[in-house]
């Protein structure tokens, strides 16, 4: 036999890269076509996937069937904040914290001839709100005297009091302290409740002007009530009667008014 030529074994090496290119070309094909596979199934498992999680939320949340709204719970009638109930320490008849109506009462308060406008909060102080209003409509204020005036530093004009000297009141007292400063600064304006000094049921007719703005200590059993404001007059109360100062004979600073100062009349509304 006749040794092969050098073409011969080209040729045939040729064809051996031909069929070895093939053949990882068909299994390079293969991996394409699995991992194709692979991945439109693992597409399709998440998309499942989705749509039972998303399925499972909306019955969690929806129930099965249609949805039926809750009730709201009806408020309970005993579940009002105001009125408060009576003070246990109250004395005598007082007038039940429910006169107040919760809500602000308006009117005048004339004392000499001077007119303020006044407001009374019903709904921050409801047991002296409904105190003051009934004694207003009753006519128990009217003709009383303001017998207490201090000044120097401590600026109030006390009345309410139908002895006149700061030992009278309506024939009740009664509690609580309510609407309070909790900086005990009362300014200019307040209408507040005088009362014993540590007892916070001590409470009555008797009630003071802030003609300036004061800072009231508390003491043991608190504050004072604040009542309402005047909305209007009280530069002309000042001009008037306070600004003229203190009795002679009084402490020079706390006792009855140069001028005689009178209720002439109260009302609200």
């Amino acid at each position: 036999m006749a040794p092969k030529s050098p073409n011969d074994r080209e040729a045939r090496q040729a064809r051996e890269r031909l069929r070895a290119y093939q053949a990882r070309q068909a299994v390079h094909e293969k991996k394409t076509k699995r991992r194709v596979r692979d991945n439109l199934m693992a597409g399709i498992g998440l998309a499942v996937i989705v749509v039972l999680a998303v399925a499972t939320q909306l019955l969690y949340f929806a129930g099965p069937g249609k949805p039926v709204a809750t009730p709201k719970p009806t408020p309970s009638a005993t579940a009002a904040a105001c009125p408060p109930a009576a003070d246990p320490a109250n004395q005598g008849t007082v007038p039940a914290a429910s006169v107040s109506e919760c809500r602000t009462w308006t009117g005048s308060l004339t004392l000499n001839k001077v007119k303020l406008g006044i407001e009374l909060d019903g709904k921050a102080a409801p047991q002296a709100v409904a105190s003051t209003v009934d004694l207003i409509k009753k006519g128990f204020y009217t003709g009383l005297s303001c017998h207490r005036l201090t000044n120097g530093g401590f600026f109030v004009l006390q009345c309410g009091d139908p002895n006149g000297d700061g030992t009278g009141g309506p024939g009740y007292t009664y509690g609580p302290i309510e609407n309070a400063p909790v900086d005990n600064v009362y300014p200019a304006g307040t209408l507040a409740m005088a009362r014993s000094g540590g007892n916070a049921a001590s409470q009555g007719s008797q009630f003071f002007i802030v003609y300036d703005t004061t800072t009231i200590s508390s003491d043991t059993a608190g504050g004072y009530t604040v009542i309402g404001k005047v909305t209007s007059g009280l530069d002309e109360l000042k001009t008037q009667i306070t600004d003229k100062g203190v009795k002679a004979g009084s402490s020079a600073s706390d006792g009855s008014p140069v001028v005689p100062t009178t209720i002439t009349q109260i009302t609200v509304q």
